[in-house]
């Protein structure tokens, strides 16, 4: 029997259909197995372990510290893999930007699926990959352990160099800046600009600082801003909304310039990198070095790179701090995975670990009040080394960073004012 038209016209879009849902089905799929659970931030925490077991993920940061490759290898890694089913890659780097210009080729180039799915970022850079959009969703206030043991309302941890953070990115460590010198040659460490600028002059060539926009370089003029130029207050509005900044500055570099002709080498070059600060001061060539991890100074010791005679110390009025963080990327291909090895990062046992100088001894990113008296116990028990100050001393001398937005300012001034004078 011959059948009529319509039939067809209606089987064919029966066909049809068949065919852009099996499709659908298919990339969905797909999705799936690259992306873990599209609703990943509202499933329940069981299902978002279930989906993490047995995924590898990536985690991007600095690798220029042996005691944080040290951490992340030997601490983290295992006890992630053994706990959780998570295995953590580390994938070094020698400066963060170069996580960043990674992404923002990737999201040019369409890429949904990355090769990050962990990074260890602050300050310009958060800021930065904000505006790029690089940066997945507010997962964070979703992390049991941030919900159970980080201050999420303190000012420290709810702004980035002054850049909210709005719950996409996780507060994984604080540092605070701090002077490194040798007790045996320098009796009286110089604790304020002032006294630093008059040490300089009667030592001439032990002192010397990292060339910005050097991490530990750029640090050490913020700080000599807020010294110089009547403290930090008047620097936590946005740089847009400073009237007469130049004039104000001015200080800085007339500071700056004062000291160069004292500085190692007579200021004519200087340390490209705080690591070759470090060498300097290693060998002798200066007295005094610095950075922006208190315990790093111990854990030279500890190698046998520093000398035992090594101490550090904050100025009178405060040195720089700030908090770190781990952020999961747009195109992560295991956020279930980097949740979980995140939150294991913020527990209180690998905080307590991070801040042994046996592991790292980083500060940590958790608040120590909301710990058990058994943690507090642990925490109390470490021991630091004589090269690192007492937490207290450390917390009573902290003054917060400028916002973002100022680095640039500073970085690009410190080469027209000082650099080429």
């Amino acid at each position: 029997m011959k059948r009529p038209k319509f039939f067809y016209l209606i089987a064919g879009f029966f066909i049809l259909a068949i065919f852009l849902a099996g499709c659908a089905g298919q990339k969905g799929n797909e999705q799936g197995k690259s992306a873990g659970h599209p609703n990943v931030l509202k499933a329940n925490w069981q299902d978002v372990l279930s989906q993490a077991k047995g995924q590898t993920v990536n985690i991007y940061l600095y690798g220029g510290s042996e005691s944080t490759n040290n951490y992340i290898d030997n601490w983290v890694a295992p006890r992630l893999k053994k706990q959780f089913g998570v295995q953590l890659n580390r994938v070094p780097v020698n400066d963060t930007k170069d996580i960043i210009n990674k992404l923002v080729s990737e999201k040019q180039a369409g890429k949904k699926d990355g090769s990050i799915d962990v990074m260890w970022i602050n300050g310009e850079n958060f800021l930065m990959s904000k505006k790029n959009n690089l940066l997945w969703d507010s997962f964070s206030p979703k992390l049991p352990n941030v919900k159970k043991y980080v201050n999420q309302n303190s000012p420290a941890i709810k702004n980035d160099f002054g850049e909210p953070t709005q719950g996409v990115e996780a507060p994984w460590s604080q540092a605070q800046f701090v002077f490194t010198y040798d007790s045996n040659k320098v009796k009286h460490p110089p604790k304020s600009a002032e006294a630093l600028k008059q040490w300089v002059k009667q030592h001439p060539g032990k002192f010397t600082y990292p060339a910005p926009p050097d991490f530990t370089g750029s640090a050490f003029i913020r700080n000599m801003l807020y010294e110089t130029t009547g403290g930090y207050k008047q620097y936590l509005k946005p740089l847009d909304k400073q009237t007469g900044l130049d004039n104000i500055v001015k200080a800085l570099w007339n500071y700056l310039n004062a000291i160069e002709p004292y500085l190692w080498r007579k200021g004519e070059t200087y340390p490209e990198s705080a690591s070759k600060l470090d060498q300097l001061y290693a060998s002798g060539a200066v007295w005094l070095t610095m950075g922006y991890d208190p315990a790093h100074a111990a854990n030279e010791v500890k190698d046998g790179r520093f000398p035992k005679s090594t101490r550090t110390f904050v100025l009178k009025d405060g040195t720089l701090s700030n908090t770190s963080y781990l952020s999961i990327p747009f195109n992560s291909p295991h956020k279930a995975a980097a949740m979980v090895a995140i939150n294991f990062m913020l527990s209180p046992k690998a905080q307590i670990a991070k801040s042994d100088p046996e592991n790292w001894g980083a500060l940590m990113a958790i608040d120590p009040n909301k710990l058990s008296s058994k943690g507090q116990k642990q925490l109390n028990a470490i021991d630091r080394g004589k090269a690192t100050l007492p937490s207290k001393v450390l917390a009573n001398h902290r003054v917060p960073e400028i916002p973002a937005g100022y680095v640039d300012y500073l970085e690009k001034g410190w080469m027209e004012h000082v650099a080429k004078h």
